[in-house]
């Protein structure tokens, strides 16, 4: 909303009014589903890969459009956000203990997923694409509550650890070259990197000048970071911080309203709180009327 788009109703809501847009995401969801995975790695919550999530794409399309110029027309003012995407497999890659050297084995896998993704999404008649990067996941209470340490050098000046945002940053780098050359593939296409690492690099510095808490998560159950992987946000004895609005985030995984709200707004080159974002925004941001969709 902050960036001037509607909410998207999800894919399979059957009542859902799809004139704006649709989100085809699904939580928790890893891109592959073992095949790029180190060994004896487990995803409990969902089996909705990326590939299942294209499909309800194709398949909503199909729905909405009589043949692929019909399609190409309909989607020629069109936004599709495809990720942020390869998170999820790294989370259970790293929560379940596999090594740095395991876990940049996985990026060139993921990368090509998300390749494949937005492939398929051109394929199907996109003209502006999206493609976010990663998070420097080194500054979220979930992962800084798994690998708390007394090695103040394990830290960097915002208390975020360094290694796990410098494999964010590895994963961001593999992403942006093939990203890259995607663009040199389908030059009628506007295929667009989004820097989540800087815009989130640039919330934390306003958060910190605004007084904002930027080590809690605002929803949680106690600890030094109020993020107990046992006890998440929602179990029974977690507890809600009384203004959402002064925290980064929400539940030690996501960002708040008020986070994401300040992250659009440099992606948009609009003002958050008084202060002007340093990103300029795009004459080519869709615009109320015209169709989105979000595929993570």
């Amino acid at each position: 909303m902050a960036a001037g788009l509607p909410f998207l109703p999800p894919y399979k809501d059957v009542n859902g009014d799809f004139r704006h847009g649709v989100n085809f995401a699904v939580a928790v969801r890893p891109h592959c589903r073992r095949r790029c995975w180190p060994k004896h790695i487990i995803s409990p919550v969902t089996t909705s890969s990326l590939n299942v999530q294209l499909d309800w794409m194709s398949n909503h399309l199909n729905s909405i459009c009589t043949n692929h110029r019909d399609c190409a027309e309909k989607l020629q003012h069109a936004l599709f956000m495809v990720g942020e995407i390869g998170g999820n497999d790294y989370n259970y890659a790293i929560l379940q203990g596999k090594t740095m050297d395991e876990l940049r084995g996985m990026v060139p896998e993921v990368v090509n997923a998300i390749m494949d993704g937005v492939r398929k999404t051109v394929s199907y008649g996109a003209t502006r694409v999206v493609v976010p990067g990663n998070f420097p996941i080194g500054c979220l209470p979930i992962y800084k509550t798994a690998f708390e340490t007394n090695i103040s050098t394990a830290y960097d000046e915002n208390q975020c650890l360094k290694q796990l945002n410098e494999f964010a940053m590895f994963h961001n780098e593999e992403l942006k070259q093939n990203i890259h050359k995607l663009k040199q593939e389908k030059p009628n296409a506007i295929i667009v990197y989004a820097d989540y690492y800087k815009a989130y690099q640039f919330l934390l510095q306003f958060a910190k000048k605004q007084g904002f808490d930027t080590q809690r998560a605002c929803c949680g159950s106690g600890g030094k970071y109020n993020f107990n992987m046992i006890r998440m946000c929602g179990a029974v004895d977690a507890t809600v911080c009384s203004d959402p609005h002064r925290y980064m985030s929400w539940d030690g995984v996501h960002l708040t309203q008020e986070g994401y709200k300040i992250m659009a707004a440099w992606f948009t080159g609009r003002t958050a709180g008084g202060a002007a974002a340093t990103r300029t925004s795009s004459s080519q941001r869709p615009g109320k009327n015209e169709i989105s969709a979000r595929i993570i």
